[in-house]
């Protein structure tokens, strides 16, 4: 008996590993529940009750990586029948170009982070006015991400702030060794701790701030977001088209965003306002001294090819001469050949960021494809196509916003377009009603989704990456910091959306 008592604590410890009880008992009480509710309730109710169990595994992601508990409710969902393998499969397949963008895009930025962190590093410490430097944050990622993929600007933010925050860490540390582990406090000087503290704060403003702005670039342009390729495609728009038809509604959000980037900073509220404190500007102005002292003709070399080459991967997605994973691809081959990394070890480091996150956007494909298999989003489609003609942009604003910040704007965008398209090829509406909705469907699933991580995969990213527990960046604390602009992006782009159109 003492035998088997002590085998199912060490069971019960192995499930979930370091989790909280409370953690684990409630993800086993969803895994005993829907199956049970599958039988007594039906698909549909089981499957919205699905979607809210994922999103519990989203919102604790610092308490598990959703991988794990997120991927036992996908097996079973498949086991109980609420999804097909076969439909997980084909989402799986529609989504290639995304995996491929995570798996290559993502560890080619890894190799430029020399460069970026000496380009971000002399602009942090030059730039005095936090204000200013979270407005050129907020811009650049704008800039960058109607041009490149908003996955790819986080990455490179991501990149960076790691950088930063071990810089500091190390030097608040009594560990000078490289074996130096920027996860661990415990040798953090005490005169250091609160610094170090005010400094998260500031990396967490200046976080959201990059990555409100992905958002806010991401929906100008064809190419700033997956759905955005889709609907252009549907509406056979280039890429200007795409743009200019988008601008009734982008141009003003975009002011509205600038504005609320700054009124956050300056009144210091839903967690901005922090400052670079005193001495981890020391820190980070000895570093890049430091580093510009100690720079070889070979670093030198290095540098300038990663420059270069980051001038090629803007130019090479601008134009899209291929799918962004495959130019990924292209960008770890010339940084790796021309700066002497060949050795298998030192570019395995590069994907170590990006693939627990591709595996958890599967299993996200498999959420969504109960979604899918269920029809759990056609009687809000099929309520909207009868309302009046005047206000079913508006709606469909509000619909696919609501509906994209729960689920993911990507899935959301692809349903509502497929049935825009097939209502005005069955002659329901006409070319300039049809074109109404995809700009609706547009902005819908690209601005009110910022309101929570799961709404869109730059923020899911954010939200589990290696930067996030270092800068205690949590689920609620990003709902919290996306709240203002939640609520003018919105407002502005609903009333741009009635009146503007």
């Amino acid at each position: 008996m003492q035998h088997a008592n002590t085998l199912f604590h060490a069971f019960r410890q192995n499930f979930l590993g370091n989790s909280p009880t409370w953690y684990k008992q409630a993800i086993l009480g969803f895994l005993i529940i829907n199956p049970i509710l599958m039988a007594v309730a039906g698909p549909t109710i089981t499957g919205w009750v699905l979607i809210f169990e994922f999103i519990f595994t989203l919102a604790l992601a610092l308490k598990c990586y959703p991988l794990q508990p997120g991927g036992l409710l996908a097996i079973e969902a498949i086991a109980i029948g609420l999804a097909s393998p076969d439909g997980v499969y084909h989402e799986v397949s529609a989504n290639l170009q995304v995996i491929l963008l995570l798996m290559f895009m993502v560890a080619g930025i890894y190799f430029m982070k020399d460069m970026l962190l000496a380009v971000f590093t002399r602009l942090l410490v030059s730039v005095r006015s936090k204000t200013l430097l979270s407005l050129m944050f907020s811009l650049a990622a704008a800039v960058l991400s109607a041009f490149l993929d908003a996955l790819t600007v986080t990455a490179v933010l991501i990149t960076v702030s790691v950088g930063f925050y071990g810089v500091y860490h190390k030097a608040a540390s009594e560990a000078g060794s490289h074996s130096h582990d920027q996860t661990n406090d415990e040798l953090v000087n005490d005169h250091h701790r609160a610094d170090l503290e005010q400094f998260r704060a500031f990396l967490r403003s200046l976080m959201m701030h990059g990555a409100v702005g992905t958002a806010l670039g991401g929906v100008t342009t064809l190419v700033g977001e997956p759905q955005n390729l889709l609907i252009a495609e549907k509406a056979g728009w280039s890429f200007i088209e795409f743009f200019l038809q988008m601008v009734p509604v982008t141009m003003p959000v975009l002011v509205i965003g600038i504005i609320t980037c700054i009124a956050t900073e300056k009144l210091k509220i839903f967690g901005y306002g922090a400052q670079l404190p005193a001495a981890v500007r020391r820190v980070l102005e000895d570093f890049a001294a430091a580093e510009k002292g100690k720079r070889t003709l070979r670093d030198k070399a290095a540098l300038i090819v990663q420059g270069v080459i980051a001038l090629m991967l803007v130019f090479a997605l601008a134009f899209h001469v291929a799918e962004v994973g495959l130019i990924g691809l292209m960008i770890i081959i010339l940084l790796t050949a021309f700066n002497g990394i060949v050795e298998e070890h030192q570019i395995g480091h590069a994907f170590e960021e990006a693939l627990p996150f591709t595996a958890l956007l599967v299993v996200f494909f498999a959420i969504v494809t109960v979604i899918h298999e269920q029809h759990l989003f056609n009687p809000v489609i099929d309520y909207v196509l009868t309302l009046e003609r005047s206000i079913q942009p508006s709606v469909f604003f509000v619909a696919n916003g609501i509906l994209s910040a729960i689920s993911d704007n990507v899935f959301v965008a692809t349903i509502y377009i497929n049935e825009v398209k097939a209502a005005f090829d069955a002659g329901i509406i006409d070319r300039e009603h049809f074109d109404l909705l995809a700009i609706a469907i547009n902005t819908g699933t690209n601005i009110p989704s910022v309101a929570t991580p799961n709404g869109q995969a730059a923020f899911l990213f954010l939200l589990t990456s290696a930067l996030a527990p270092l800068i205690r960046l949590s689920y609620g604390t990003m709902v919290i910091m996306a709240l203002p602009y939640t609520i003018t992006m919105s407002i502005v782009g609903y009333l741009a959306v009635l009146y503007l159109l």
